[in-house]
């Protein structure tokens, strides 16, 4: 199976797979109890498919200290999250700041890999569809500040030489230049990755003719800043 959108559908099912023991698996929820009443937590501690979208969207954007369990809680809604997120029903940046917090590098084998398939699904998925659902900016901010780093990303976008993924670039650089936010640009919620120093150097360092010559001018003069 090589198209990219049918790639993202089977990742995103296999996480399904992947997190069904958890998903199922009635927990205890404990949480402020001013923000969520006694409907709310009992939702939360029952099955997954049961828990409404409004509630999931809560829990994906709430800060930690809300809860009791933040990081069991986190790792159980995560197939639900994943599939908002995704969809562009939540705030990017929060989710994955929220992901780290929630220690998903530290989760079982088959939970993090399937985490990591679905992130790499989305990504090529994202370059190979212009427009595509959520901006393309954002899913790079959401990837790297999940994983802490934008190298694969970069390198995945530097060897898919589609026009999606050109007109993608396109866009992010009249994004990224706007009152030279490139020359300082942070990921996530918290800012907790800074991107310019792994971004400025992939820009300048692509083919010649992927980058037209205003923005690959104001690229040269920040990089000389």
């Amino acid at each position: 199976m090589t198209d990219p959108h049918q790639r993202l559908q089977s990742a995103l099912d296999a996480l399904d797979v992947a997190f069904a023991p958890r998903a199922q698996l009635p927990i205890s929820v404990g949480g402020c109890t001013h923000c969520y009443g006694e409907e709310d937590l009992s939702a939360l501690a029952g099955p997954v498919h049961q828990i409404p979208d409004d509630l999931v969207r809560h829990v994906a954007h709430e800060v930690p200290s809300h809860w009791d369990d933040f990081p069991g809680l986190y790792r159980k809604v995560t197939p639900r999250i994943v599939r908002l997120l995704i969809a562009d029903r939540l705030l990017s940046d929060a989710v994955a700041s929220q992901f780290r917090t929630a220690g998903w590098r530290a989760w079982p084998a088959p939970e993090r890999t399937a985490l990591e398939h679905v992130w790499q699904a989305w990504w090529r998925s994202a370059l190979h569809s212009h427009p595509s659902t959520g901006d393309v900016t954002r899913v790079l901010e959401t990837l790297g500040t999940v994983t802490g780093t934008l190298a694969p990303w970069l390198t995945a976008w530097a060897r898919t030489r589609t026009q999606a993924a050109d007109l993608h670039l396109s866009d992010a650089l009249d994004w990224w230049l706007i009152e030279d936010e490139l020359a300082d640009l942070h990921f996530g919620f918290y800012n907790e990755v800074h991107a310019t120093p792994e971004l400025l150097p992939w820009l300048l360092s692509l083919e010649d003719g992927r980058i037209g010559a205003a923005h690959l001018r104001e690229i040269q003069r920040i990089s000389h800043g």
